[in-house]
């Protein structure tokens, strides 16, 4: 006996990065079983793959997530999990006034967007001659990288997004470099170079939302920002 095929909607949503729309289905059980188990191994690396494999299920395959930029994956995703599981989600918020006190929050995810800061370029100018075109990070890029780990970390990440490096009239391209001459190139960065690498990643898209809180307790208010993926998940 041949059991029916479900209809499952389709929808369209634009990407971030380009503009470009992208058609896609919500996930489906199997895959919710996939983001769960992963969820629940607790492992970065485990849960970036599985949510990238949704990605590129649920786009049909028109999509390889893992080339996209963290921004572009992580706003998908979020539109997939309000079309799949639902279009809200409930939240714990730390109060900004004590620092102590948590209040749960239930926010739209269809009200969550990429927003990028006025200021933003991928162009670092470190000298008037020499200037460096960045890349934006991709979630591999990020596997291993912790920022909040001093400066080894941001290293590492800024040694991944390098495209070209453009002196005078001569471009050197990173596929033309390799490693231990680009670390030995940003070894030689002064403080305030570094600061305006560091400046790419600090102003570039993100997925980011404030929302307004009030401490039960102490009854003041105060607004909260929210970034990541995982901010917005419960």
């Amino acid at each position: 006996m041949t059991l029916p095929k479900l209809n499952t909607p389709q929808y369209e949503l634009e990407l971030p990065s380009t503009g470009g729309k992208i058609k896609y289905r919500p996930f489906l059980v199997k895959e919710q079983k996939l983001l769960m188990m992963a969820q629940e191994s607790e492992d970065e690396t485990q849960i970036s793959d599985a949510v990238t494999d949704i990605i590129d299920s649920c786009t049909n395959g028109k999509l390889k997530a893992k080339e996209l930029p963290v921004f572009d994956v992580e706003y998908i995703f979020l539109q997939l999990r309000s079309k799949s599981v639902g279009e809200t989600s409930t939240i714990r918020v730390l109060c900004p006034d004590d620092e102590k006190t948590y209040v749960e929050k239930v926010i739209k995810l269809d009200d969550i967007s990429v927003h990028m800061t006025l200021e933003h370029t991928n162009i670092v100018e470190l000298t008037d001659k020499i200037k460096i075109i960045m890349k934006y990070p991709i979630m591999n890029d990020m596997k291993g990288i912790n920022l909040s780990g001093g400066l080894e970390g941001a290293f590492g990440l800024i040694s991944k997004c390098v495209h070209e490096i453009h002196d005078g009239d001569t471009i050197h391209s990173r596929v033309d470099m390799n490693d231990k001459e680009l670390d030995e190139f940003i070894d030689t960065f002064s403080s305030k170079q570094f600061e305006q690498m560091m400046d790419f990643f600090n102003t570039m898209p993100k997925l980011r939302h404030a929302i307004q809180v009030t401490n039960p307790k102490t009854k003041k208010k105060g607004e909260v920002m929210l970034e990541g993926l995982q901010s917005f998940l419960g």
